[in-house]
């Protein structure tokens, strides 16, 4: 029995192998424990293995390119269509060994052990920053109800917060003083690890040369540079730079036919939160556009008089994804036009 294709359909304690060989017959079809995984596939002579990019799809393909197999990522949305009647884990995994034999099929990279820590970094950051946002939230509608109003912004909340628990301050009853107190001990305990996670980024920003290089590219600051860094595989993985513009879900849709062009919204294919970032970035270079006298600044402006606010800021997202592709295939500097 030699496997030259295997599926295998990832799960948390169960993981359904399915093999075939050279000519596409199935010489192999099990299901094995997550302990023996690994003891299982390294008794198989070096094969293309295939899974599904879903959690620890990562890590089990660094352990199988460690024992000698070639290991091909594929997003579900591209497996689905190989799938028969009656969905099951057997029918998953014949077909991801299916879809990874063909020709044409997109691949996800595998990613390193250091981009992922730099995405955990960035995750626990994003999900301290929610928590922040919906506790704030949560005191101003609970103020609300006493018929006080706090002004927009996290640090005018704050500061507003420790106003009013101010012993002098006699806005607030003692028993309801007692009560946002709590919420306000939470409030800075999340600010304080959030700043921790900050500095961490920041340290890493400024000795990471990569980062550096693209934080001069208008709309892209310290967490931004360190989520390309830990979201993007090799540079060479694009062919051009429209092609990272549309792994990053920022070219418009398509719904073409009879030689008649349709172009709707972006996609919002590949990486949300960096998507996110980049928009984020790119709304504080259009809002302070006014002030630029350079051809980036005419042309958004011309932009956003003409489509408006929103679609200038994905606009100029597009074109900083695409910038950063020229610095990095191209290993240049970014230079501002005079």
């Amino acid at each position: 029995m030699k496997v030259t294709t295997l599926g295998i359909d990832i799960a948390k304690s169960l993981f359904t192998l399915h093999g075939v060989d050279e000519k596409g017959r199935v010489v192999l079809q099990k299901t094995v424990t997550r302990a023996r995984l690994v003891e299982t596939v390294a008794k198989f002579s070096p094969c293309t293995i295939g899974m599904e990019a879903c959690g620890g799809a990562h890590h089990w393909a660094r352990e199988f390119e460690k024992i000698g197999h070639t290991v091909k990522l594929m997003h579900a949305k591209y497996v689905k269509a190989y799938v028969k009647t009656h969905k099951n884990d057997g029918r998953d995994a014949e077909a991801i060994c299916e879809a990874v034999t063909r020709p044409n099929m997109r691949f996800v990279p595998v990613k390193t052990i250091a981009q992922q820590e730099l995405s955990a970094l960035l995750s626990m950051r994003a999900l301290l920053v929610k928590q922040q946002t919906g506790l704030i939230n949560h005191i101003r509608g609970l103020m609300a109800e006493l018929g006080i109003v706090f002004p927009k912004g996290v640090k005018k909340a704050v500061l507003g917060l420790v106003r009013l628990l101010d012993p002098e301050n006699s806005a607030l009853s003692p028993f309801s003083k007692g009560l946002f107190q709590t919420l306000s001990d939470q409030l800075a305990e999340i600010g304080k690890r959030i700043a921790l996670l900050n500095e961490q980024i920041l340290r890493i920003h400024r000795n990471h040369p990569i980062c550096q290089r693209l934080s001069r590219i208008p709309g892209i600051g310290p967490v931004t540079a360190v989520a390309l860094v830990a979201t993007l595989p090799g540079i060479t993985f694009f062919e051009n730079s429209r092609h990272l513009s549309a792994w990053l879900g920022l070219v418009p849709n398509q719904h073409s036919s009879g030689g008649k062009p349709r172009l709707g919204r972006i996609s919002k294919r590949g990486d949300r939160s960096l998507r996110t970032l980049l928009i984020h970035g790119a709304r504080s270079v259009v809002r302070l556009a006014d002030r630029r006298t350079d051809p980036l600044g005419k042309w958004i402006c011309r932009l956003k008089n003409e489509r408006g606010a929103n679609k200038a800021a994905v606009a100029l997202a597009n074109k900083t994804a695409r910038i950063v592709w020229a610095l990095l295939a191209r290993d240049q500097e970014y230079k501002k036009l005079a």
